[in-house]
């Protein structure tokens, strides 16, 4: 009988040689047994070949962060609109608050001048206002206008009214006066400007809005 022999290459196969004189068959061919190197070998290449993969949309196994939806943009375009509208709001109500008080100092501050330069003159001085067009008059040399968002209404003697639809507080050499009030009003705001009749002393205070 003869020996076995091994072939070299990928697919070895054993043959068995056989007698063919005596038997007349040719050789047999039998599969190798498989080669436990070649196995291992082959599952570490593929774990490689697994390994070596990546996500297309990264690099080194990043993934990247995902963008915005419509939603969540339509969602802090509208905070941001309501976030501005209550910050113009609340800005514009207390634009108007100082507005309006620096109207309140004006009035007063020239009612007074009124009071002072009849005192000194020796005349009578009158401070003159015209509600509808939001101008006033202090003696002969002041003058100015108050802010067309305010309201005036005006309160005094029907006797020094200079003309229809204006009104007037005069005062005297000795300081007295015929009285009279300016209100001023923006918004929820009002203030009053007091002139004493007896004195002549003028005041400022807060007055209540009506409903």
């Amino acid at each position: 009988m003869a020996m076995p022999v091994w072939r070299a290459g990928g697919a070895s196969r054993r043959v068995i040689a056989g007698d063919h004189g005596a038997c007349g068959a040719s050789p047999v061919s039998v599969p190798a047994r498989p080669d436990p190197d070649r196995r291992a070998h082959t599952r570490s290449r593929s774990r490689m070949a697994v390994a070596g993969r990546r996500p297309a949309g990264g690099m080194g196994g990043l993934v990247r962060p995902r963008g915005f939806s419509l939603i969540e943009v339509m969602v802090a375009v509208a905070l941001v609109a309501l976030a501005g509208a209550l910050a113009a709001g609340v800005l514009g109500n207390g634009f108007g608050r100082l507005e309006v008080r620096s109207a309140v100092q004006d009035v007063a501050g020239n009612l007074r001048h009124a009071r002072a330069l009849a005192i000194a003159s020796g005349r009578p001085q009158s401070f003159e206002i015209d509600p509808d067009a939001r101008t006033w008059r202090a003696g002969a040399d002041r003058s100015g206008r108050l802010p067309e968002r305010i309201e005036v209404v005006f309160t005094g003697a029907r006797e020094v009214q200079p003309r229809p639809g204006e009104g007037a507080i005069v005062f005297f050499p000795d300081g007295a006066s015929t009285g009279g009030r300016v209100a001023l009003v923006s918004g929820s705001a009002r203030w009053h400007v007091d002139v004493a009749w007896l004195t002549g002393e003028v005041r400022v205070h807060r007055g209540e809005v009506g409903p």
